[in-house]
């Protein structure tokens, strides 16, 4: 028997985007408080849950930590056999349950009243215990679960999890978060090299980098490219001053214009005023430079205007930049 799935999944979707849409009028005066709350909090953030509220908790957490709100999870279960030792009285705690009545996270609550700690209530359940003993209450209420049967928290669990996201980037926003900082808490993936990967840790220096006098002709400069191999020469004056660049680009251009190779100065043929950057520019900068001017070659020149480095697309490529 073939099984059209699409149909209920199709559902499932729907009820779901409901769910988040209709979020929006719980995003009121309780949602300014609870994020004045974690913002002025000199502690951390400790998200709690159970089952399927917990792994919510968990993921809202990491959110939370990677976005300039240091966070993390804490188990309620495990919390009531001593992990309550991880938490201070400068911590806000946002304790996540659909129904506001759920044993493990309520048992915890006055003991973190005890030390001291601020408490922010999750729940679909505005009348509920959890919202009671709060001190804010962020409501979460779905109409109804995806689960044909009503039991398995599906709707409720995504509409949880968007509110996490919502305070998280609100959060962000508010206190400046940017792209270098982001990086600095994902260093090991694409994305951190990219945005913390510069110049400096990727271009060719020293001998490696292409070089000509201004006194070179076009061969020499052709010998120059070829033996470093980046499609392109630096031209520089007895100061070694950068006074223009030489690329396979021009070469194809100068072609059919009948040069004499063995005579011609290559600063007959060179391209003045050329494009350049500093060392400590941004690799993904770089880039976006380079894309912008079309260009696959781009020399890193230091304050005096001395080549300190040179580069193209490849060596991007290589980097994992592009």
């Amino acid at each position: 028997m073939t099984i059209d799935f699409t149909q209920q999944a199709l559902q499932v979707l729907q009820i779901e985007a409901t769910a988040i849409s209709q979020l929006a009028r719980f995003v009121n005066d309780d949602f300014n408080k609870a994020c004045q709350l974690i913002m002025d909090s000199p502690g951390r953030v400790i998200v709690s849950g159970m089952g399927k509220s917990g792994h919510i908790a968990n993921k809202i957490a990491a959110t939370f930590a990677s976005t300039g709100t240091p966070a993390f999870f804490v188990h309620p279960g495990e919390a009531s056999h001593g992990d309550l030792g991880m938490i201070t009285k400068d911590d806000v705690v946002i304790a996540i349950s659909n129904s506001g009545e759920t044993g493990e996270v309520l048992t915890i609550i006055p003991v973190l009243k005890r030390i001291g700690a601020h408490l922010i209530g999750m729940s679909g359940n505005p009348a509920s215990t959890l919202a009671r003993l709060s001190d804010v209450h962020v409501c979460v209420q779905v109409e109804q679960e995806a689960c044909p049967l009503g039991l398995a928290p599906t709707a409720s669990t995504t509409a949880t999890l968007a509110m996490g996201d919502a305070m998280a980037v609100a959060l962000l926003n508010a206190r400046g978060f940017s792209a270098d900082d982001f990086a600095l808490s994902h260093p090991g993936g694409s994305l951190g090299r990219r945005l913390l990967l510069r110049l400096e840790d990727v271009m060719h220096t020293g001998n490696t980098i292409p070089m000509v006098p201004t006194t070179a002709t076009i061969k020499t400069a052709l010998l120059e490219m070829s033996a470093k191999g980046l499609g392109m020469t630096t031209v520089v004056d007895k100061h070694g001053v950068l006074q223009g660049i030489f690329t396979d680009g021009d070469l194809r251009r100068i072609l059919d214009q009948r040069y004499d190779i063995h005579d011609t100065l290559i600063t007959a043929v060179m391209v003045r005023n050329c494009i350049t950057a500093q060392p400590q520019m941004l690799a993904a900068e770089a880039l976006k430079l380079m894309e912008q001017r079309k260009i696959n070659g781009l020399v890193i020149v230091d304050q005096h205007q001395h080549p300190v480095g040179a580069m193209n697309m490849h060596d991007l490529l290589k980097a994992g930049v592009l």
